[in-house]
């Protein structure tokens, strides 16, 4: 399957088959494809939590507005983000550069983020979703079907996870087996209203 067959086939599924499991190398390649996705300043703040006990999906669907997915897909993975991946060793991020990139990259990233907290949690929604849209895309090739979500309450599942406090819930994407097929796109927004050319008029 390629790109574009992925893109137009990729549709949000609710319905999942609750016995399918995937393997452990499926769910590593998908990852490890995940990891691929771009952030700024190349910081890597996803953090993937990949829920694979019975009863946290429970407890999970249950402050999800019982959605049957978060439970019955084959997969479900929480993209959270780390605000403050940008403080954190920053060198990191730039380590196989040459040095006159790190010298530059580096000082840059903490100009950029510090003090500046709409800017941290801007940018870890922008790079979580860019990291949805390649979860989606890399399943869809694997045979997996996936919907993105953001019904849940963030602060019960930040608990549940017991996430640090400088981390942050942005949206789950579930995986797995679609028991039935989707229903047909509801309507699409005709070009001409959602491409601007330069400017809006």
């Amino acid at each position: 399957m390629n790109v574009t067959e992925a893109i137009i086939e990729r549709r949000s599924i609710k319905a999942y088959d609750p016995h399918h499991k995937m393997t452990e190398q499926e769910i590593a390649k998908l990852m490890s494809l995940a990891m691929l996705s771009p952030t700024a300043f190349n910081i890597q703040h996803w953090r993937f939590v990949v829920v694979t006990n019975p009863v946290l999906r429970q407890q999970i669907r249950a402050v999800s507005w019982n959605q049957a997915q978060v439970e019955e897909a084959s997969l479900l993975i929480v993209l959270t983000a780390d605000l403050k991946a940008w403080a954190k060793q920053p060198q990191r991020y730039w380590a196989n550069a040459p040095q006159p990139v790190q010298d530059f990259m580096v000082p840059a990233i903490t100009n950029y983020y510090e003090g500046d907290d709409r800017a941290q949690r801007d940018e870890a929604m922008r790079s979580c979703g860019m990291a949805a849209t390649t979860i989606m895309l890399a399943a869809k090739e694997m045979g997996y079907d996936t919907c993105p979500m953001d019904g849940f309450d963030f602060d019960a599942v930040g608990k549940l996870l017991n996430l640090p406090e400088d981390h942050t819930p942005t949206m789950f994407v579930v995986v797995g087996k679609a028991l039935e097929p989707a229903r047909p796109r509801a309507g699409q927004l005709h070009m001409d209203e959602v491409v601007i050319y330069n400017k809006f008029k």
